[in-house]
C-alpha cells in the first residue's frame, strides 16, 4: 500500500529509498506544479537543494518533471540554504522554491520544502491542497499538460551573490569590522558553508572553519545546531580563545551560538538578547513574535520597552504572516528559527548568527555578559523541553486528556491561565507555564516548561511527565 504524502511543520520529510524516492518526489512536483499554474499558468519556481545524499540528482529530477508540467525552472548550481531560496524567490519574484532538503534531520532523511511567493513557508490551506492534488494524481483523477503545450525552461541560477549583497543592508557589518573579532564557523557540513564564514572574512573577521566540506553522514549524526552536536565547536571556541562560534543545520535556517570559553547559548537566551539589541539599534516600530513553545524571556523585555507580544502556534510559517504585516521587528522561536523587520518571513540562521556577531562587536562584551545586564534588568526565566515516548494507547489517552478541561491543582502549583494555541499550555501564578504537544508525525508528546529557577524547571518538567502518563 502506497504509504502518504503529508507536509508537516516544515515540509515532507522521509527517510530516503524508503518513502524519498524518486517516483515520491516526481509526484510531489507534480502536484506543486498544478497547484501553482492554478494561480498563474505562466508561472516559474526556483529549485534548490542541500549537501545529503544525491540531493542534486533529487534536484535535477524535480526541475525536469516541473518544466515537464509547464513550469520554468531556476535551478541552483550549488546547495542553496533554505533562506537564501527566500531571497531569491523575492529577488526574481517567481512564484515560489522548492528546496530538496531534510533541513537537521539525520542523515538518512531527505525532503521537499515548499515556499511560496513571499518566499515564506507555505501555509497549510497550500500544503493542504497540494496533498490533495498528490491523491488527485495517484488516484489519476489529475490531469497534466495537454500534449503540444508549452514545456517550461530550466536555467542555471546562482543566487549566492545577490544574497550577500541583501545581507550587508541589514547586518552592520562595519561595526563588527572595528571589533576584529576571531570568530569559529560551524556550517556542520550543510549549506551555509560559502555564506557564513565568507561574510564574515570580508568583514575582517578571523574566521576558523570546521566541518565545510561535503560529508552526506553529517559526522555521523543530524546536522543540527544543539549543545551535543556542537561539542567540537565548543571545545575549539574554548581551546582557541575565540570570541564566539557560531553554527547553522544542513539547510541554513537555525542557527547555533557559543560564547567564549565555549559555553552554549540557547535559541531561547538569544531570541531574549536580540530583540534587546535591536529595539536599540534600529529605529524600527513593532513588537515580538515568538512561538507558544517559546521562553517568556523576550515578553520581560517587550513588556519593559513597551512593545507589544505575539504568540503563534509552533511552525516559523505563522510567525512570518506577522513580519510580512510589519508587526514584528524580530520573531523567534525556541528551536533556533528567527527573522527580522524587513527581511524574509522565513528563518535565517546566517543572519542570526551574524546579529550576534554584531551585537558583541558593538556591545564590546561577550553573549554571557550581555545576558547578565539583561537578567539584571528583568529577571532570568529558566526554560527546557523534554520528548516522551508514548504507545498508540497511551498517545489516544493523552490526546484526549489535553482537550478535556485541566485539573483545577496541578501538583500544588495555582494554574491562571489556560492556553490551547497549540496544544495544552498551563500557566502558573509564579510566572511558571508548561505545555504539552502530541507530535504529528511520531507516537511522541513533547513537553515544554518554564520556571523561575533551574531546580524549579528539572520539577516541572518532571511533573508535565507525570501528567502525561496518569
Amino acid at each position: 500500500m502506497t504509504s502518504p504524502i503529508r507536509f508537516g511543520t516544515s515540509g515532507w520529510r522521509a527517510i530516503v529509498a524508503e518513502d524519498f524516492t524518486l517516483e515520491n518526489a516526481r509526484v510531489v512536483m507534480r502536484a506543486i506544479a498544478r497547484s501553482v499554474k492554478r494561480q498563474r499558468e505562466e508561472a516559474t519556481l526556483i529549485v534548490g537543494y542541500d549537501t545529503r545524499f544525491l540531493a542534486e540528482a533529487f534536484a535535477r529530477e524535480s526541475a525536469r518533471v516541473l518544466a515537464e508540467e509547464g513550469v520554468d525552472v531556476l535551478l541552483c548550481t550549488e546547495p542553496t540554504p533554505t533562506p537564501v531560496l527566500a531571497y531569491a524567490i523575492v529577488a526574481e519574484r517567481t512564484q515560489g522554491g522548492v528546496n530538496i532538503t531534510a533541513s537537521h534531520n539525520p542523515p538518512e532523511y531527505q525532503g521537499v520544502k515548499f515556499s511560496t511567493a513571499d518566499g515564506a513557508p507555505a501555509l497549510p490551506e497550500v500544503t493542504r491542497e497540494i496533498e490533495r492534488e498528490i491523491e488527485r494524481i495517484r488516484r489519476g483523477e489529475s490531469s497534466g499538460v495537454p500534449p503540444g503545450e508549452r514545456r517550461g525552461v530550466i536555467r542555471a541560477y546562482d543566487p549566492r551573490e545577490g544574497y550577500l549583497r541583501d545581507l550587508a543592508t541589514k547586518v552592520d557589518f562595519q561595526t563588527i569590522a572595528r571589533a576584529h573579532l576571531r570568530v569559529a564557523v560551524d556550517p556542520l557540513w550543510g549549506t551555509a558553508r560559502g555564506y557564513l564564514d565568507r561574510a564574515l572574512r570580508e568583514a575582517g573577521c578571523d574566521v576558523h572553519l570546521l566541518h565545510a566540506h561535503r560529508d552526506v553522514l553529517f559526522g555521523g549524526g543530524a546536522p543540527e545546531p544543539s549543545a551535543e552536536r556542537l561539542q567540537t565547536l565548543r571545545e575549539i571556541v574554548a581551546s582557541g580563545g575565540f570570541d564566539l562560534g557560531v553554527a547553522a543545520d544542513g539547510d541554513a535556517d537555525r542557527f547555533g551560538i557559543v560564547d567564549r570559553g565555549g559555553v552554549f547559548v540557547t535559541p531561547n537566551q538569544i531570541l531574549a538578547l536580540l530583540f534587546d539589541y535591536l529595539c536599540e539599534t534600529r529605529p524600527w516600530e513593532g513588537g515580538v513574535a515568538r512561538s507558544v513553545a517559546t521562553s517568556h524571556q523576550v515578553d520581560r523585555a517587550a513588556r519593559r520597552r513597551g512593545r507589544p507580544v505575539y504568540e503563534t502556534p509552533v511552525g516559523f510559517k505563522y510567525i512570518g504572516e506577522l513580519l510580512k504585516a510589519g508587526k514584528v521587528i524580530l520573531g523567534g522561536e525556541e528551536s533556533a528559527g528567527l527573522s527580522i523587520h524587513g527581511h524574509y518571513p522565513e528563518k535565517d540562521g546566517i543572519l542570526a548568527a551574524l546579529l550576534v556577531v554584531e551585537s558583541v562587536a558593538r556591545m564590546g562584551a561577550s553573549v554571557s555578559e550581555g545576558l547578565e545586564r539583561l537578567y539584571a534588568r528583568d529577571g532570568r526565566l529558566w526554560s527546557g523541553r523534554i520528548g516522551i515516548s508514548l504507545t498508540e494507547q497511551a498517545r489516544r489517552r493523552l490526546q484526549e486528556k489535553l482537550q478535556a478541561d485541566p485539573p483545577a491543582d496541578f501538583f500544588g502549583r495555582r494554574l491562571i491561565q489556560v492556553n490551547r494555541t497549540d496544544g495544552l499550555k498551563l500557566l502558573f501564578d509564579d510566572g511558571s507555564w508548561l505545555l504539552l504537544r502530541l507530535s504529528g508525525t511520531e507516537p511522541v508528546a513533547r513537553c515544554y516548561a518554564e520556571a523561575t529557577s533551574e531546580a524549579d524547571l528539572e520539577v516541572l518538567l518532571e511533573q508535565g511527565r507525570i501528567f502525561a502518563f496518569q
